[in-house]
């Protein structure tokens, strides 16, 4: 598998006003790429291989026939992005609160893992975490053996 190319994630995501939707993504530390955005669509990346397609309503019901959900009353699907540290999960957060997110569910600290989340201003849940991977490994199989 180390000879494939990696696979790219991206994550279609309906948005009421783009500008604003773009400032925030930017706010939060993804990147703007123009190779792929026009008036309806903005590529926003996170990494190489991890972008936000930011989508008009519009746009994204061109995909698709089906109602497109209102993601400030209904989940669909959580999305957790990792980050270095505790701090960073931490920073994060601080700048998507000060652009506009809302923390709608409590910090995760279990020691080995610590995770914040928030919702963009159209709702869409992200999840920010950090992971002490042998450790997360070892509670694992802790709880495993004691169910």
């Amino acid at each position: 598998m180390s000879n494939q190319t990696p696979k790219m994630m991206f994550v279609n995501l309906p948005v009421r006003d783009l500008p604003a939707s773009i400032a925030f993504y930017e706010a939060v530390g993804a990147v703007r790429n123009d190779d792929f955005a026009d008036g309806s669509a903005q590529m926003m990346s996170f990494s190489d291989t991890i972008h936000a397609m930011l989508l008009t309503r519009e746009r994204f019901a061109t995909f698709t026939e089906r109602p497109i959900a209102d993601a400030r009353e209904v989940v669909q699907m959580g999305l957790c992005l990792t980050e270095d540290s505790r701090e960073a999960v931490d920073a994060v957060m601080a700048r998507a609160l000060a652009a506009g997110g809302t923390e709608p569910n409590p910090v995760q600290d279990h020691g080995f893992m610590y995770g914040r989340g928030f919702a963009d201003p159209d709702g869409h849940m992200w999840d920010f975490c950090w992971m002490d991977v042998m450790a997360a490994i070892e509670a694992n199989r802790a709880a495993t053996v004691a169910a």
